[in-house]
């Protein structure tokens, strides 16, 4: 039998580490009272209440097309499966245009001091903040039906280039008013960074 040879006790590699002090004033991700107020910021602006016409045309032109083409495939070519596509688009086009009225109703928009602000969507609510120093171009499109209305939609092109958002429905004077002070913002913003 050989002798038993004693084990040398090697110290530690990773020692345990120790926990890194956190900042007192940083909020607590679950603290609600640090969380931005949306209600409070201020007064939110809507589109036009004449966009819902716009919206409304949108979804029965498409309707019309996507069931027509559908119509034509089930009696031309008897593809029964078309049918069917057919009336699930007439039931969500249905759907859809009497909720019309209320997702405009929750298209709105906020000037804050350093950003504006953005929301839409009734079940899904989207907010984006587009600060003033981060835009980069400020377009106006105007549809053909938004044309005849008087409204148009003003769109803004971020530093990210993935990053855009739309505000529809304003009446044509306020977007263009809206983009000369935005244009006006994002200059002086870019000028003090």
């Amino acid at each position: 039998m050989s002798p038993e040879v004693p084990v040398p006790e090697l110290p530690e590699v990773n020692p345990p580490a120790t926990p890194l002090p956190v900042p007192h004033d940083l909020p607590v991700p679950h603290d609600t009272s640090a969380r931005l107020e949306l209600t409070e910021t201020g007064e939110w602006k809507r589109v036009s209440p004449k966009y819902v016409l716009v919206e409304i045309v949108g979804t029965i032109v498409n309707a019309v097309v996507v069931c027509g083409g559908a119509s034509l495939l089930w009696l031309l070519l008897g593809q029964t499966w078309a049918l069917w596509v057919g009336i699930i688009v007439l039931v969500a086009s249905i759907i859809n245009l009497v909720f019309e009225p209320r997702r405009v109703r929750s298209i709105g928009y906020l000037l804050r001091e350093d950003d504006l602000l953005f929301r839409r969507g009734i079940l899904f609510q989207r907010f984006v903040a587009v600060p003033y120093g981060r835009m980069q171009l400020i377009d106006i499109t105007r549809g053909p039906i938004a044309r005849w209305l008087g409204l148009a939609d003003l769109k803004f092109v971020t530093a990210a280039a993935t990053a855009s958002v739309s505000i529809p429905g304003l009446a044509e004077a306020d977007a263009e008013n809206l983009r000369d002070r935005l244009v006006e913002l994002a200059e002086s913003r870019r000028a003090g960074l």
